[in-house]
């Protein structure tokens, strides 16, 4: 898994049957320091994440199996809303915090 803030969502009106009704976001993802990286990638997201939140993001063929169907032509999927990540007790990210 990897942690990535979310930038905003994508919309395709013309797509893969089997990926009607799957909700895609625009994901940046982010390194140990908290710091943005510039990767970008779209995911699928089923917990209902908001824009600039950090997420958990499973990627690859164990993406597919989470929302129930190894048939969508998935490689990242948003599996989780980060609430605090914490490296060497130094708080890198709070949602409270975020918020306030």
């Amino acid at each position: 898994m990897q942690i990535a803030k979310v930038r905003g969502t994508v919309v395709s009106t013309h797509k893969a049957p089997s990926m009607t009704g799957v909700k895609l976001l625009m994901l940046q993802f982010i390194d140990e320091d908290g710091e943005l990286l510039p990767q970008y990638e779209v995911a699928a997201d089923i917990v209902g994440a908001g824009i600039d939140e950090w997420v958990l993001v499973s990627r690859g063929s164990a993406a597919r199996f989470d929302i129930g169907s190894e048939h969508r032509p998935l490689d990242a999927l948003v599996v989780g809303i980060i609430d605090t990540v914490t490296v060497e007790n130094r708080t890198l990210y709070s949602k409270k915090e975020q918020y306030r």
